[in-house]
């Protein structure tokens, strides 16, 4: 059982466009059947939810969970709890978005569309280790994240951990809950397989993405007290940004190790080692717990294939990356006059006045 299969199938359906913004509202009621959005103007009432109204959203709830694709024992745990769901569409998208920012510049750009995604999970490539890390920390950053948020049923703010000379500190505020979310992950993700290679590295790769996530936890305090005086402090833990996290694991990916498979004489397990030969260009170095690996050289994804669309038409920066990216084939230049805001300044009260300024701009594409 792996997460980025499960996860990653339903990444295409919400990134086919430009992602629109999201009003708060929009945001507190997506998903809700039976809600309208607030003006702010209506009267104060109860309103207790009624049996059909909870039985409705218990269905949604439900239906979400079904249509992610997941396995017996991951749909069961996404329906336990109606914040799984939304947790799980999150953690879709964030780990999507975040890999195509991550590899804007490359020739493999984070194609996620189902026909180019399925052949590379099939495939032990190091962009397939990435996706697999990236999957399995986008869920352990939105799960610990939901928690504090208050929107999963079976976890809340993250306790107090034991804290060597605290001096003044008190725990306070509202901590993300890393210890649950790495327990739900791990369920989630299932064991790995002891035989097969494959298995254990992607394995291997899933806990490299928790790794890095839980390397990243802070301990951030405000203080109180008198004109600003810092008498008392109040301390809670909290995640990196998302996107320092794919920083990281884009990093490992440039280091990734090329692996094979050993027995380990004392338990008859198998382990993950260097390949049993030298190969030119790969390094002997036995991978650690927190380097990406993987089993299959990448292709070029220069031209179209099962992997990739290719990088014909790909837009390119001259100077950058245009080289690399057209794979020798050379690049088209376009010109095109672009109309934008510029010399804006702030007016009292309480606007920003801007002049449009006209500028001709070149686009660069690779040719077929």
């Amino acid at each position: 059982m792996f997460l980025a299969a499960s996860l990653l199938p339903g990444a295409d359906a919400s990134l086919g466009g430009v992602q629109q913004p999201v009003t708060r509202h929009q945001e507190q009621y997506a998903g809700c059947s039976y809600c309208t959005l607030l003006t702010g103007n209506e009267p104060l009432t109860i309103l207790p939810l009624t049996s059909e109204m909870e039985e409705a959203a218990v269905k949604a709830h439900y239906k979400v969970c079904d249509r992610l694709k997941l396995e017996k024992k991951q749909r069961r745990m996404c329906r336990r709890d109606p914040g799984v769901a939304e947790t799980l569409m999150e953690a879709i998208s964030m780990s999507a978005l975040e890999c195509q920012y991550q590899f804007r510049f490359e020739r493999w750009n984070c194609t996620l569309e189902g026909r180019y995604r399925a052949s590379l999970l099939k495939r032990g490539f190091k962009e397939t280790a990435f996706l697999y890390a990236i999957s399995s920390a986008g869920l352990t950053h939105a799960m610990a994240k939901a928690c504090s948020a208050g929107r999963m049923e079976r976890c809340t703010c993250d306790e107090a951990p034991d804290l060597e000379n605290r001096e003044a500190w008190q725990w306070g505020g509202c901590g993300d809950n890393l210890k649950y979310s790495n327990k739900f992950v791990k369920e989630f993700l299932g064991k790995k397989s002891i035989k097969d290679l494959r298995a254990r590295v992607d394995f291997h790769n899933n806990l490299v993405g928790m790794k890095v996530i839980k390397a990243g936890v802070e301990t951030t305090c405000k203080c109180h007290g008198v004109s600003g005086s810092c008498t008392v402090r109040t301390c809670w833990r909290q995640l990196s940004p998302f996107h320092e996290i794919g920083k990281q694991l884009k990093q490992k990916y440039e280091t990734s190790l090329k692996v094979g498979s050993t027995t380990n004489e004392a338990t008859g397990e198998g382990d993950i080692s260097p390949p049993k030969k030298s190969i030119p260009g790969h390094s002997d170095q036995i991978p650690r717990t927190t380097d990406l690996v993987y089993i299959d050289d990448s292709p070029s994804f220069c031209l179209m294939s099962r992997y990739s669309p290719g990088t014909s038409g790909r837009k390119c920066y001259k100077d950058k990356n245009c080289d690399s990216i057209c794979c020798g084939r050379g690049h088209n230049t376009q010109s095109r006059v672009v109309t934008r805001p510029c010399q804006c300044q702030v007016r009292w009260c309480c606007y920003v006045e801007c002049k449009q300024c006209t500028q001709r701009e070149e686009v660069y594409t690779c040719k077929d």
